[in-house]
């Protein structure tokens, strides 16, 4: 299978680049992985690039992008920060995949079992770490417990539900600190959407 082209980008809709993403991940779970020749889209990409799609994720080891959605080199873009959380950094290249590059969809993916959420659960300090874990701690704050019930990395039901309000946090952000981004969502360009991966099962469900 050939890399994409500009007018392989730009045949693509926002819902068939969401498509795409959960399809190749189906393929992915059903062991059918497109055939690809990795070294010839080296070729197909070394003078141009167009990716369909952008997906901000954890850097967690065992969230290979690419492989989860059964994509090729040049077919989406990765921007990976521990607890996918958004910053002017990330927005920044968000802005470039999609504005400049073509990129018809974000999409901001939490996974369970999270370990840079379980450190904000915890209140964990270290170093540099400190500062990152605290931009998590507003979708820590925002699960309600039942009185008694752990608020902390013990609590797997919890850990979940903090990952997965804090991909809600992450698309809210994109549109509220991004003019371009939210442009071009109100303009039906891009579409912005969350998701979670099941580190147990390989699955990836939309939120």
């Amino acid at each position: 299978m050939k890399a994409h082209t500009k007018e392989t980008q730009a045949a693509m809709t926002l819902k068939s680049s969401v498509d795409e993403l959960m399809e190749g991940n189906q393929r992915f779970l059903n062991k059918q992985p497109i055939q690809r020749d990795l070294l010839d889209q080296i070729q197909d990409t070394a003078i141009g690039q167009y990716p369909f799609a952008a997906v901000l994720s954890c850097i967690d080891s065992r969230i290979p992008t690419e492989v989860i959605f059964d994509q090729g080199i040049g077919d989406i873009f990765n921007a990976r920060i521990a607890g996918n959380f958004i910053n002017e950094d990330i927005l920044g290249s968000l802005e470039f995949a999609c504005k400049l590059a073509g990129s018809k969809v974000i999409m901001v993916m939490g996974h369970t079992s999270c370990g840079a959420v379980k450190g904000a659960c915890d209140h964990a300090k270290l170093g540099n770490l400190t500062q990152m874990l605290d931009k998590i701690m507003p979708a820590v704050d925002s699960i309600p417990t039942a009185e008694g019930e752990e608020r902390n990395s013990s609590n797997k039901a919890f850990v979940n539900a903090v990952s997965a309000k804090n991909v809600e946090i992450a698309v809210a952000q994109i549109k509220e600190k991004s003019e371009v981004l939210n442009e071009m969502f109100d303009n039906g360009e891009i579409d912005i959407v969350g998701a979670m991966y099941d580190v147990s099962s390989g699955k990836v469900e939309l939120l």
